[in-house]
Formats: structure tokens, C-alpha cells, sequence
């Protein structure tokens, strides 16, 4: 993709590295991640492109998060929202308000991070494409209070809506998570079923961290 983005216009090039970098926030390859986003904020910013340079400023942001940089990595996603309403887009509010949720779940303040992934559920309902990601974020965040059951129940949700959408990626993303849960609270059959059962639908892929 970026190959092919780099004898396109400035924008495409721009456009090509926030589109990287969120991949690469998929594949925790954070410092990576960093790189490519700060260089779509640049030529956004350079190019006077508001949507990379919003978008990639939330994907910083995040990275920056999982780099031990929250208040920082808060801060940005804080400023590409800002940007995108700014815009005037609503495209994709949900997947970043699940972003800010989780960097301020790495920060350690998790009543607001519930608050904000409430938020994100509620904002724009119709748009699915980020939602099982987003319950499962507040999966993680209700674990984080000990409250196993709503943690659990939020990872079930996440694994249903995405097989409904045939979502895997997101399906795979919320089954491991389940799975970690259920290992820990001693439910192992079911935890091998699980993972059976979604390792054996992928063809391809197997060497990428999950």
C-alpha cells in the first residue's frame, strides 16, 4: 500500500501512513507505530490535510499510550477528536473514543476510561465496524475493578457481534482475551474449545501476536 501511495499525491502518502500505523497498533508493534503516524501528522500538517493529521494524531496517541507516554498519548487522541469534529466527520468517533478509553485505562484512570467507552457505544450506534473492538476494551477496563462477570460478559458480546459482522480479526481479539480469563478462573476446557475452534477457522496469519 505504501508503495503504491508514495507515486501518488501528497495526501495519498499521508493518508497511506496513518492507514499503516493503525495496523501496526493491531499488531502492538507500538514503536513502529509511532513512526508512521508522526509522519502522516507532518505531511498532513505540512500539506494542510486536517483528516490524516487528525486521524494519525489519534493513532499517536495511542502508541504513545502503550509506550508508558499516556498523559501524553490522552492528550493527542483528546486533540484528534477535537480535529475531527473541527472537520466536521463522524466517521470513525467511535473507534477513537474506544482509543481514548484505553489510553486512560493504561493510565490508570479507569472510572473515566469507563465513562468514555460507554460514550463510544452510545455516540454513533449504527457504526459497527469498530463496536466489537470497543466491548472489548470495556471487557478489560471492567476487569480492571474486578468485575469479572461484566468483564466476561462484555468479551461475549464482543465474540458474538463479531461473528455476526464474520468479523475474525476482532472475533480472535475478543476470544483471547475470554480465553485469558477463562485460564484464570480455572475453566480450561472451555478455553481450549474456544481457541480451537478459532485458531482452526484461520488459513493464514499464524506468526502474528495476538
Amino acid at each position: 500500500m505504501i508503495a503504491v501511495a508514495n507515486r501518488g499525491t501528497p495526501f495519498d502518502v499521508a493518508n497511506s501512513r496513518y492507514c499503516a500505523a493503525q495496523l501496526e497498533v493491531y499488531f502492538r508493534e507500538y514503536v513502529r507505530a509511532e513512526a508512521l503516524a508522526m509522519h502522516a501528522v507532518e505531511l498532513g500538517e505540512k500539506h494542510q490535510f486536517p483528516n490524516p493529521a487528525a486521524r494519525g494524531r489519534g493513532t499517536l496517541g495511542l502508541a504513545r499510550a502503550h509506550l508508558d507516554r499516556t498523559a501524553e498519548g490522552v492528550a493527542l487522541i483528546q486533540q484528534c477528536l477535537a480535529g475531527l469534529c473541527e472537520i466536521g466527520t463522524r466517521m470513525g468517533i467511535t473507534t477513537r473514543m474506544s482509543d481514548l478509553a484505553e489510553a486512560q485505562g493504561l493510565q490508570g484512570c479507569v472510572g473515566d476510561a469507563l465513562e468514555t467507552v460507554e460514550l463510544a457505544l452510545q455516540v454513533l450506534p449504527d457504526e459497527l465496524c469498530h463496536r466489537p473492538e470497543t466491548l472489548r476494551v470495556r471487557g478489560e477496563l471492567r476487569l480492571k475493578l474486578g468485575e469479572m462477570e461484566l468483564g466476561e460478559a462484555s468479551y461475549r458480546e464482543a465474540i458474538e457481534l463479531a461473528q455476526t459482522m464474520g468479523a475474525k480479526a476482532w472475533e480472535l481479539r475478543a476470544t483471547m482475551s475470554l480465553a485469558r480469563l477463562l485460564r484464570d478462573t480455572g475453566r480450561r476446557d472451555e478455553t481450549r474449545a474456544r481457541l480451537a475452534a478459532i485458531y482452526n477457522s484461520f488459513t493464514e496469519g499464524f506468526d502474528t501476536p495476538t
